[in-house]
């Protein structure tokens, strides 16, 4: 499969997310770097960023809460080219009513090759990594040939059901 060269910039956009019983955890993540992520983009689903900005003085744009289609709205941004990583802590012992949108999401987010985080110690390793605060140009995978292909079979069955 091809790929595709792409390059973020050294100031990074992240989207900051965390279940109910990890916004403490988030909250208190922030706070501890709080220097760090000063120097970035962030912006995070409905009750997580405006707790992050409550409690630290971050300016965090707030999306659409989770359940109510912030994680896909987190998704689309992706897609778009306008997050380069994205930090969640999730719930591992709650079930969640949107589980299949959080599904979604860390699918797009490896079918774009962005860096997900889903808990501190990941975060903790990702922050400190040599690339956080300079450019990093990596590739992330063209599936245009495979969509096209995709296509004409999706076509081919449509044809041959006439």
């Amino acid at each position: 499969m091809k790929e595709n060269q792409k390059t973020m910039k050294a100031q990074k956009r992240i989207a900051l997310i965390a279940h109910d019983h990890k916004k403490d955890t988030m909250v208190d993540w922030c706070k501890s770097n709080k220097e760090i992520l000063g120097r970035h983009f962030l912006c995070g689903t409905g009750t997580t960023a405006k707790l992050i900005s409550a409690n630290t003085g971050l300016p965090v744009e707030a999306l659409k809460s989770g359940p109510l289609g912030g994680d896909q709205e987190v998704g689309a941004r992706i897609a778009e080219g306008q997050i380069d990583m994205v930090i969640f802590f999730s719930d591992p012992l709650e079930a969640q009513p949107h589980d299949p949108d959080i599904k979604a999401l860390l699918r797009i987010a490896n079918v774009y090759n962005i860096p997900y985080a889903s808990n501190r110690a990941t975060a903790d390793f990702m922050i400190t990594s040599k690339f956080f605060d300079s450019e990093y140009s990596g590739t992330e995978e063209d599936y245009t040939e495979l969509n096209s292909k995709r296509e004409k079979d999706i076509q081919a069955e449509i044809n041959a059901r006439r």
